[in-house]
């Protein structure tokens, strides 16, 4: 690792709180000569939020009265069904919230209809940080869990498969043990499969103790294939890899490389496709079947990540996944301006074949529906 990435992770990861102030701020300088500001284009809005979707039962509410906790992400199952992944109704602390000890009555995932009806809540206990999930062509359930407490061991740093009734079918990494080998994760951010059944994981959530920036694939086992990327800011490298996707015509995998200002694109072996600023600073991908890519970003300038973020920065942009072609912009409802979560609020996306775009709205504790009216 070279010294500018160190001091990128450095300033990125929490710890730096009470530092030296000159260690601060010669963090700060350096991010602002290399990262120019962010802006925010100028596109159609075709989609309309649909605010009453979905149905919660009156038990179910998040704190303070609101409706949901964290939602981390979402992802529509293969017959339609809509399953979401949060942080167990809690939202305390802004971006840390836990599913630690909240009982059964604190589902961390739960699966709705399209109507909106919830069906069934499974996964309690089985998780600290819920942070990256997708659901496989045979509607297993893959989740990551980015929890790194030495306090709460043998849980977290690892991806689980889940029947959707709630058994675990298979466990990846070593369960509270981080680390950057076949066998380890440190802070692992996302999972998607490819049609062939082989796994994909982004692993290096900001503030990873090892350091740690790249995408690991297994079969469809659980077996160690290969690793690309390092902490780093150069094609194929990555700075906290927030996300990712395989999917499209080209079959390729998608990464928000979020702290790095860009989209990244591989083919299923690593071999470096593209890297594309134009969608902002992402943190959530996904791809549907017609090579639409849906991106939840956030326009601001990176030297100031840290600070609170004016309004309506933040937004779901849908682009072409083969060319990058910029098309639409979904501004987010709501101004995160006083919100201590600095990334976007759609911190999961997912579409179904009708072309609904399900947001999982980490930042306003809430799971949004638009619905495509041009």
């Amino acid at each position: 690792m070279n010294f500018r990435d160190f001091v990128f992770s450095w300033l990125y990861s929490s710890r730096f709180r009470g530092l030296p102030l000159v260690v601060v701020v010669l963090a700060v300088s350096l991010n602002a000569q290399t990262s120019a500001p962010l802006v925010k284009p100028v596109l159609p809005n075709p989609y309309r939020l649909d605010p009453g979707w979905p149905t919660l039962p009156a038990g179910m509410k998040g704190p303070n009265g609101r409706k949901w906790g964290e939602v981390i992400r979402v992802h529509v199952a293969p017959g339609g069904n809509i399953w979401v992944f949060q942080r167990c109704f809690n939202d305390q602390p802004n971006g840390d919230a836990t599913c630690l000890n909240r009982g059964d009555a604190n589902p961390p995932i739960l699966e709705f209809n399209p109507a909106g009806t919830l069906l069934r809540s499974v996964g309690a206990g089985l998780f600290a940080h819920p942070h990256g999930f997708t659901i496989d062509r045979d509607g297993n359930l893959w989740t990551t869990d980015t929890n790194d407490e030495q306090t709460v061991p043998k849980i977290g740093q690892t991806v689980l498969k889940l029947n959707p009734a709630g058994p675990v079918l298979m466990t990846i990494g070593t369960p509270g043990v981080a680390g950057t080998g076949p066998d380890t994760f440190d802070r692992p951010t996302g999972v998607a499969t490819a049609p062939n059944g082989d796994i994909f994981v982004s692993d290096g959530h900001s503030g990873n103790k090892s350091g740690s920036g790249r995408i690991v694939k297994f079969s469809s086992d659980g077996k160690f294939i290969r690793t690309w990327g390092r902490l780093g800011t150069e094609p194929g490298n990555f700075r906290d890899p927030h996300d990712l996707y395989v999917g499209g015509s080209k079959g390729y995998v998608y990464v928000a490389d979020r702290q790095n200002n860009r989209v990244q694109v591989f083919d299923q072996d690593g071999k470096f496709i593209a890297a594309w600023k134009q969608f902002g600073q992402p943190s959530s991908v996904f791809v549907d079947r017609r090579d639409n890519l849906y991106v939840g970003s956030t326009y601001q300038d990176p030297s100031t990540r840290e600070s609170p973020a004016g309004p309506n920065n933040r937004a779901i942009v849908v682009g072409d996944a083969i060319t990058g072609e910029l098309r639409y912009l979904i501004p987010d409802p709501g101004d995160l301006g006083k919100m201590t979560d600095t990334g976007t609020s759609a911190s999961g996306i997912a579409v179904d074949e009708g072309g609904t775009i399900y947001a999982a709205d980490v930042g306003f504790n809430n799971l949004r529906k638009y619905v495509r009216v041009q």
